[in-house]
């Protein structure tokens, strides 16, 4: 079996993060990190970790295979097209750029010097996500048509780059990179036209929170929504299908399956409100709804790191298509368009 050298740029949270799970990675071994702040590599050297002196070392390192990209977003561009130049693949957090024309021209680069590129959306692995993926595939609740996906915090934006717009900060370019990825990864279907709002409750100049509304070719509609400052939250998940409605309360994988056991059950008691009655809203009473456990799928993300080395060997394509992460990077810009104009905007 090869043995893969990897090299992380970047020892923040997610580049020590990456350090971690690829001890558990068979076939691939971390090299050192590079991180352009001296606090940094002290902490990667007290933690037994190699640090390399400069970028332009880690590039001229001959025995190093990949190069893995986790500084703040907006450098990433530069660092990608540098590493490709010099004949290594990468694995690029997200997002992989600030703007489609910047992944355009890494694209470029990584076709031109036949190394892989490929960009880490590690929430695909996440057990909610697949759930709530395989209640969809399955068509466990009929055909769906309408899916909510959601994060909310209480805390703000938190207090680094990730509020400055020059480094490529805001929810927008955080969580819904994520959540527009899964989505569009989940439901096979061009989406049609897309609303957004952005929020700056909190002051920032970039956007803490966002809730984008899309329409897909079939007229199934998804609510997407981040929000930083909500101290009690929605649904993480909220799928609606013909036959029945899946439900992710939280982090926790509470939830429930509510499908139709009686499709020819439509009576109800009315309930009464301060102003009056209602049997439209009441609701059902009579058994005509079961109740089941959430078909949970369990993953490993490693599967991630594993996929790129198979990718690069040439025994499968990259699981994480760079023309997968283009339709999301242009459908955010198509958000941004939409709530600078205050309406709908087309998308494909």
């Amino acid at each position: 079996m090869k043995t893969y050298n990897m090299a992380v740029v970047g020892f923040g949270g997610m580049g020590r993060r990456h350090t971690e799970m690829i001890k558990g990675v068979n076939g691939l071994e971390l090299r050192g990190v590079y991180d352009i702040l001296d606090r940094q590599n002290k902490l990667a050297q007290d933690l037994g970790i190699e640090v390399y002196g400069s970028l332009d070392e880690v590039l001229a390192d001959r025995q190093l295979d990949i190069v893995l990209v986790a500084t703040p977003n907006h450098v990433h561009k530069d660092i990608a097209i540098k590493a490709l130049k010099a004949g290594k693949n990468v694995i690029c957090e997200k997002p992989a750029t600030v703007n489609s024309k910047d992944l355009e021209d890494i694209i470029s680069a990584a076709d031109s010097s036949g190394c892989l590129f490929a960009v880490h959306q590690n929430r695909r692995w996440d057990d909610d996500f697949l759930t709530i993926k395989k209640i969809y595939d399955e068509g466990i609740i009929g055909d769906i048509f309408h899916i909510e996906t959601r994060v909310q915090g209480s805390r703000g934006i938190p207090r680094d780059w990730r509020r400055e717009k020059a480094h490529g900060g805001g929810m927008m370019l955080d969580w819904g990179v994520h959540l527009i990825d899964r989505l569009l990864f989940m439901v096979n279907e061009p989406v049609k036209k897309v609303y957004c709002k952005l929020s700056f409750i909190l002051g920032q100049e970039v956007d803490d929170g966002f809730r984008i509304f899309l329409t897909f070719g079939s007229g199934k509609t998804a609510l997407v929504e981040a929000g930083t400052w909500n101290f009690e939250n929605l649904p993480k998940w909220y799928v609606c299908g013909m036959k029945g409605t899946a439900v992710i309360e939280d982090w926790d994988m509470n939830g429930r399956v509510a499908l139709l056991k009686d499709e020819g059950s439509h009576d109800a008691s009315p309930v009464k409100s301060a102003a009056g009655y209602t049997k439209t809203m009441a609701p059902r009473t009579d058994g005509s709804v079961i109740y089941n456990p959430l078909p949970k799928v369990e993953s490993d993300v490693r599967d991630f790191y594993r996929n790129v080395m198979d990718a690069i060997g040439g025994k499968c394509r990259a699981c994480v298509q760079n023309s997968e992460v283009l339709r999301v990077m242009r459908l955010l810009e198509a958000a941004v368009e939409s709530d600078r104009l205050g309406q709908t905007v087309d998308f494909e």
